[in-house]
């Protein structure tokens, strides 16, 4: 009865579509929809836009397969669609320009390489993309791909900036421009896009950078950034290693393109691996799945008509993002360290004291060595104003704010926490050994409401001969016993730690893991780790908390190095973690809630301000600031 039950709900969904013939894949797709009792949904706005696509049913192909089209002199692309959306990959020599015209329905511009100038609202802006920087200690830039959402009537003239560019465009419905520009043949009227139920979820003539959306989850390890327009649907995934998405059928179209890393797409009871460049067309309710390797896999895909349950999924999680982070809420520059004096380098371990931030500004070469005579610890009025405290006499890392008005601080290359006043004055050494023996390098802290300090020493030091035995984590109690808490080395390196607001729970994250070129691994991997906290300060129960998204630089080397940095705990007890992807967010469960995109890779954060809810954040070279709901209690 439930097998025959979905068959009748595809058959309802053809119907639907006004599909007179029954394509060849009808009679198969209907035995594995039976044989694996596929569930799905239905809907009868599904138009026949007597459009057919340049792309077989199920079949993968890859973009350098299909014919070039030239569009003016140095415009090239490469053109696909299905019944209801066109995608155009186009690339622009130095200076190039595609023929003035105006939009039919809607088109989404996207910009992957270089930048463009283009008409928007009737004046011409610059778009831009910009590769993530490799992660290093001179090197911090996150991504920027710019994009723009026109409608019906809208004019369009681009043009490539001096180095050229490639982009993308979308359109729905199936644009009459690139069809004609392919020799299409006999076009159909275009359909009305007005009516179906998702609305768009960005403002026409706005320009927004892709980056900065939120994920939305589709299944546990896939994830999704999603645009809707009017009549189409993009969703740009990033799907984890060793997710799996089961066999499954919707009623929209489906086109695919896969960016990075690869997956083995499950069509019809066919198992294809499709890398970089490879496309294909999925018709509706044509069963599909997919399993991802080691490296994951970026995509896109674009839904004609637009996805109901995926507008939901988005709306879900920026309705849990907005709950920490205002609505319209940006990091905001306050400082770049490298166009103002004295000049910052590598900041680190911000603290809040008396109405003013204290950071570290650590220098470190291209090799990541690092130099007291050349480090400073820093000051800043809430204007952004800034001047070193203590300069060319130590390489201080983490830093909290004392009770009675003072500071703890790590002085990392001199294997010491030491409490200082905010003149910059060392007042006492709070500890420096553990078994007798200095400790190698004290990294990030925090204090308990008892006034005991846990911190983390990841060894991260120049010194070739260390003291203890392998990276861990401590606790200094009140009466100045120092403990150790892990095991040497049970993390490649722990590194940001902190409390839940209760005290009860220790979270510890750590940065890297499975790099090829740091001598330690560990199977903590790209995940917080959380623990039990006893009375007299130890820790147990070890549990993985939360899962770090990781960067596709780095799963193209199959790292799990999240580059996992400091961390935040606010009065609810959301989690915000410095990580390459920006500031990631977490609820006290554990369940992510966003990322905060920063121009520059996070290091560290605090809160402060006169409400305690601002939150600032280092960058290398710069500090930022972004308002939250909540911050510090």
């Amino acid at each position: 009865m439930k097998k025959t039950f979905w068959a009748l709900g595809l058959l309802l969904v053809i119907s639907a579509c006004k599909t007179d013939k029954k394509p060849a894949w009808a009679d198969l797709n209907e035995n594995i929809i039976a044989e694996y009792e596929v569930k799905g949904r239905t809907r009868t706005d599904v138009p026949d836009t007597g459009i057919h696509s340049n792309l077989e049913d199920a079949k993968v192909t890859n973009l350098k397969d299909l014919k070039t089209v030239s569009l003016a002199d140095g415009v090239n692309a490469k053109v696909y669609w299905g019944m209801g959306a066109l995608m155009a990959v186009v690339e622009l020599e130095a200076g190039a320009s595609m023929p003035e015209r105006v939009i039919e329905g809607e088109r989404f511009l996207f910009v992957r390489e270089g930048e463009i100038e283009e008409l928007v609202n009737g004046e011409k802006r610059t778009l831009i993309a910009r590769q993530r920087e490799e992660q290093g200690p001179l090197t911090s830039a996150a991504p920027v791909h710019e994009f723009v959402y026109l409608q019906d009537g809208a004019p369009t003239a681009i043009k490539a900036g001096p180095n050229g560019a490639k982009i993308l465009e979308i359109f729905s419905p199936v644009s009459t421009f690139y069809l004609d520009a392919v020799g299409y043949g006999s076009i159909p009227d275009p359909i009305s896009i007005e009516g179906f139920p998702v609305k768009p979820n960005v403002e026409p003539g706005v320009v927004l950078n892709l980056d900065e959306l939120q994920y939305a989850e589709l299944v546990p390890g896939a994830n999704s950034r999603i645009i809707s327009g009017k009549g189409v649907q993009m969703s740009f995934l990033r799907m984890n290693p060793n997710t799996t998405f089961a066999r499954h059928i919707h009623p929209e179209e489906q086109t695919m393109l896969a960016f990075n890393g690869w997956i083995d797409e499950i069509i019809l009871d066919d198992v294809v691996r499709m890398k970089e460049g490879d496309i294909v067309n999925l018709p509706p309710n044509l069963v599909h799945g997919g399993d991802l390797g080691p490296y994951g896999c970026d995509a896109m895909d674009v839904f004609f008509p637009p996805r109901t349950d995926y507008d939901a999924n988005s709306k879900v999680r920026l309705d849990g993002y907005h709950k920490i982070v205002p609505m319209g809420a940006k990091a905001k520059l306050l400082i770049n360290g490298s166009e103002s004096e004295p000049t910052l380098v590598f900041t680190e371990g911000p603290a809040w004291q008396n109405g003013k931030l204290y950071f570290s500004n650590m220098y470190f070469d291209e090799n990541f060595n690092g130099d007291p005579k050349k480090s400073s610890l820093v000051e800043m009025d809430p204007n952004g104003a800034y001047r070193n405290i203590v300069q060319n006499k130590m390489q201080t890392n983490g830093i909290i704010p004392l009770e009675d008005g003072t500071l703890a601080v790590c002085d990392m290359f001199g294997h010491r926490i030491l409490k200082m006043d905010t003149k910059g004055n060392i007042l006492k050494v709070l500890a420096d050994k553990y078994d007798g023996k200095p400790l190698d390098g004290p990294n990030d802290l925090v204090m308990d409401s008892k006034g005991g300090i846990y911190f983390t020493d990841p060894q991260f030091t120049g010194d070739a001969v260390k003291s203890q035995p392998g990276r861990s984590a401590y606790y200094l109690s009140p009466n100045g016993e120092v403990k150790r808490l892990l095991e040497p080395n049970s993390y490649a390196m722990p590194n940001g730690i902190a409390l839940s607001p209760d005290g009860k729970t220790l979270y510890i994250n750590n940065t890297f893991d499975d790099r090829e070129s740091w001598d330690v691994n560990s199977d903590k991997e790209n995940f917080i780790w959380a623990y039990d906290v006893a009375e007299d300060g130890t820790i147990s129960n070890e549990r993985k908390f939360a899962e770090l998204y990781l960067t596709r630089g780095i799963l193209d080397k199959l790292e799990k190095s999240s580059g996992a940095d400091g961390m935040k705990v606010d009065a609810e007890g959301n989690l915000y973690v410095a990580t390459y992807a920006g500031v990631q967010l977490f609820n006290d469960k554990g369940e992510f809630h966003g990322i905060i995109y920063v121009p520059d890779y996070p290091v560290n954060l605090t809160f402060g301000g006169a409400d305690m809810k601002t939150l600032y954040i280092t960058t290398h070279d710069k500090i930022y600031s972004i308002p939250t709901k909540i911050g510090k209690s």
